[in-house]
């Protein structure tokens, strides 16, 4: 009695993978042919390449891009480490980043630390061990360690990107700069208000000590208030919810300044809080007190009146990051710093009967 026939050979697997020898066995091209579309598919003709991609499409093949790594010495990763990646103007940051990387062959890797520069040192610290071909990280402000690492960094020919941050003194050699200088911010905040014709000023400022942005922002408006023959009071918002926050902190600053007329927040969420305090007491704005935000946010022009802001180039720094990037690691381009300036969205909170001027 004849035996069964034998069933067709399955694909060699490595612990069940699809190998690449499975994809050129099926294509019916080598596997060196594999490889090199997988690098490089430009170098593959085209009827090979279509032959190739419907083996990987067919046999479902998954690159294990760890293993290509360490073959060729060469990581895909981006890393960037994020102060808050839950905030809405950091989230529209890194959806810039991955747009502009999207078709670069490079993936990006977060990291938040919420603020906590040790926490950041850390941080730092796990993802240097992925080898990234880039860092980036939001602003200037860190510990010595986490300055150490990132020049240990820069000196093995990784390039490093200081996000949301375009200020002097300069950075250290071989940082990439793409933002704004926030002390320029503030100075624009309160150039404004003095514009609008108000003297009584006040900056109400952050409370998270390592928001060191949001500082800047308060000095660069008392400075520039002190410099127009002005003393603006600067008053720190609670901790916790920021609409709250704002209320309480316009609450506090008029009974330590009633004189106030014009007030800037370190951001939106504060200043509208702050708008609600005002109407609840019946003040007019801007007759009766003037608000400036910072950030832009959606709500900000559904509101009556609506908040004047500064609108930073979120989704730009990403976006212009990105491709700086992809020319230094796809084209070896020397890279250069990128200053996006702030845009000064002028509404009913600062001028009456004001639609709203870019």
């Amino acid at each position: 009695m004849d035996s069964a026939p034998l069933p067709p050979r399955r694909p060699r697997r490595g612990h069940g993978r699809v190998t690449l020898h499975d994809i050129a066995a099926r294509a019916g091209v080598t596997r060196i042919t594999v490889s090199r579309y997988l690098r490089e598919p430009e170098r593959v003709a085209a009827e090979t390449a279509q032959r190739v991609q419907q083996a990987i499409d067919a046999l479902g093949y998954v690159p294990n891009v760890q293993a290509g790594q360490l073959a060729s010495g060469h990581s895909r990763l981006v890393a960037a480490l994020i102060p808050n990646i839950g905030h809405s103007i950091f989230a529209e940051t890194i959806q810039g980043l991955i747009e502009g990387l999207d078709g670069s062959g490079y993936e990006l890797m977060l990291m938040s630390y919420a603020y906590s520069l040790e926490r950041e040192v850390e941080q730092l610290r796990a993802v240097l061990g992925w080898h990234p071909a880039a860092l980036i990280v939001t602003g200037r402000q860190h510990l010595p360690a986490t300055h150490h690492l990132l020049q240990q960094a820069v000196a093995h020919g990784t390039p490093v990107f200081q996000i949301w941050d375009h200020a002097r003194p300069k950075h250290p050699a071989g940082w990439v700069q793409v933002g704004f200088d926030h002390r320029e911010v503030g100075a624009q905040m309160a150039e404004h208000l003095m514009a609008c014709g108000h003297r009584a000023l006040a900056f109400v400022d952050s409370g998270v000590v390592e928001d060191f942005r949001a500082h800047e922002r308060a000095q660069g408006f008392v400075h520039a208030a002190r410099q127009a023959g002005l003393v603006a009071p600067l008053l720190n918002a609670n901790l916790g919810d920021p609409t709250e926050a704002g209320r309480a902190a316009l609450h506090e600053l008029r009974q330590a300044h009633p004189h106030v007329r014009a007030v800037a927040f370190a951001n939106d969420q504060f200043a509208l809080g702050a708008l609600l305090e005002a109407q609840s007491h019946g003040l007019e704005v801007p007759k009766d007190l003037a608000v400036l935000g910072f950030g832009d946010f959606p709500l900000g022009a559904q509101i009556a009146p609506g908040l004047s802001t500064l609108r930073p180039p979120r989704v730009e720094i990403g976006r212009t990051t990105a491709e700086i990037l992809r020319q230094r690691l796809l084209h070896g381009q020397s890279p250069t710093d990128c200053h996006l300036p702030c845009a000064l969205v002028v509404r009913g909170s600062t001028a009456a009967n004001t639609q709203a001027k870019v």
